[in-house]
């Protein structure tokens, strides 16, 4: 029996539109909380943001701000610091890279950008991000951050990460998510160890957990879930880490191998 079902939100739940059938979920996820399944969102945006979407369903975990966080029902259940002098340095490094890259620097409170973003830029950050505000300096930031995440138009996360990881390497945990996205989080803190605080939080083992995802950054994902689904429209890696296929984002994959799996479980339990 599986009793966790944990899906990335962009590339994966979501449509290239950044939407989802809400129709169809309702019905899923009535059918999930009779079974006593339980459903998290395991995403880089931002929770308050993710409660945006979900608006009206009641009892889902958000993992959000890339795994640093951890909400549920507008309630914090648990935040995982980065220190604040990394998180500076890895700014000042990525600033030496390039000072117009657009580098978001979060807290429990906020998202944090520079006052000189541009209105094309800002608005990008706030598809992902609700509560965002504008600073003179990073370094002004009030409070313990959670991660630093940055944009680049031109694509080049995977040399960015090197060029942090030259100074910082084996002090915090970096992952280019995808050749525009770069996220910087604290030691050890991803999706996977994350999921695995929810599990135990849960009594849920790896045998009863489902899990989805497209990037990079779901390579984790793969591996502490049984059944681990890559999306058809998700990177090389991923795919290689999973266990399974699922269709595309756009083809509303992770409900339909939702609906699959409990039609399973269903017949299973009434042999």
């Amino acid at each position: 029996m599986f009793k966790l079902v944990v899906s990335d939100l962009d590339g994966t739940f979501l449509n290239s539109e950044g939407a989802f059938d809400r129709t169809r979920f309702s019905k899923v996820y009535e059918e999930m909380k009779h079974l006593g399944i339980a459903f998290a969102a395991c995403t880089g945006k931002q929770c308050e943001r993710v409660e945006e979407l979900f608006e009206g369903f009641e009892g889902i975990w958000i993992l959000g701000d890339s795994a640093t966080r951890i909400k549920r029902d507008g309630e914090v259940v648990q935040e995982f610091a980065l220190a604040r002098d990394l998180a500076l340095r890895s700014i000042e490094r990525i600033e030496a890279f390039d000072p117009n890259l657009v580098v978001i620097a979060c807290t429990g409170r906020a998202a944090y950008v520079s006052e000189r973003i541009s209105d094309e830029h800002y608005a990008l950050v706030k598809r992902s991000y609700r509560e965002v505000l504008k600073t003179a300096a990073f370094d002004a930031i009030p409070g313990e951050f959670v991660k630093v995440t940055v944009y680049d138009d031109e694509g080049r996360s995977a040399e960015l990460r090197r060029r942090v990881e030259e100074e910082l390497a084996g002090r915090l945990y970096i992952v280019d998510s995808e050749p525009r996205w770069l996220d910087i989080t604290a030691l050890g803190t991803h999706k996977g160890e994350t999921v695995k605080r929810l599990q135990e939080r849960l009594g849920v083992t790896r045998e009863e957990t489902i899990s989805f995802g497209d990037g990079e950054n779901d390579v984790e994902l793969m591996e502490i879930a049984e059944f681990s689904f890559a999306m058809s429209n998700g990177c090389e890696n991923t795919r290689a880490a999973a266990a399974f296929v699922a269709k595309s984002n756009d083809e509303d994959g992770v409900l339909l191998t939702i609906e699959k799996m409990m039609r399973l479980q269903n017949r299973m339990q009434a042999w």
